[in-house]
């Protein structure tokens, strides 16, 4: 399912603060890239032919400070917070009474998703699939990996989406962890969807189209 490590149980985060932290996960991307950046930064102070490839580099480098920024975060009042930052995409019905809201993650977007609820973490299971751009319906059958919480107000089902830029889920949790609400349960490299089913009988507090933020936006109805 992935290659790095989970992350030990941690209670929720601290309030949100000047502090921006990278998130876990992000090393594979980061590494490579800052250090090409640091070698053809230090060549073009001897050589200006260097700078062709430093520039590039450097605002790369930038770039992915950008994306796997992890800033932290207040989780808002008593209920089912939204995991993703992003756009709400959908909000469906589904048969088995459950509603299951789709944020559509950008790769502006923070990438870090959290815990929609305190309670325990049932399973994480992943699942294969393809890469259909995360705005298209079929998406629904990507690469991706499913989350069951048991929590005070039933079972939640979470499900991380890959798109066609972002391939890569990584988990931060396993079965058995006890979750804070807005605690922080993994990462979906550059971004695409999270899709929260909220339980029978919860009514969504937000619209399409509406704006986002993991661990802080209310996703249903008082």
């Amino acid at each position: 399912m992935s290659d790095d490590s989970p992350a030990p149980t941690s209670t929720v985060d601290p309030p949100r603060g000047a502090r921006v932290r990278l998130a876990r996960g992000a090393s594979p991307w980061l590494v490579p890239t800052a250090l090409t950046a640091a070698v053809t930064g230090c060549a073009a102070l001897r050589s200006r032919r260097w700078a062709v490839a430093a520039v590039p580099a450097l605002a790369l480098t930038g770039g992915m400070l950008w994306f796997f920024r992890d800033p932290e975060r207040t989780p808002g009042d008593d209920g089912v917070i939204a995991s993703a930052d992003g756009v709400v995409q959908s909000i469906d019905p589904w048969p088995d009474g459950r509603t299951r809201v789709a944020t559509f993650m950008s790769p502006l977007n923070v990438h870090v998703n959290r815990a929609p609820l305190t309670g325990v973490v049932k399973s994480v299971e992943h699942k294969p699939g393809g890469y259909i751009p995360a705005f298209n319906k079929e998406s629904e059958n990507n690469e991706r990996v499913v989350w069951v919480f048991d929590t005070p107000r039933g079972e939640i089902e979470l499900v991380q989406i890959a798109g066609t830029v972002a391939r890569r889920i990584v988990p931060y949790l396993e079965p058995g962890a006890e979750v804070e609400v807005g605690e922080r349960i993994g990462l979906i490299r550059f971004g695409s969807r999270v899709d929260v089913y909220l339980p029978p009988g919860i009514e969504p507090a937000v619209t399409v189209g509406q704006r986002t933020r993991a661990g802080e936006t209310r996703l249903d109805q008082v």
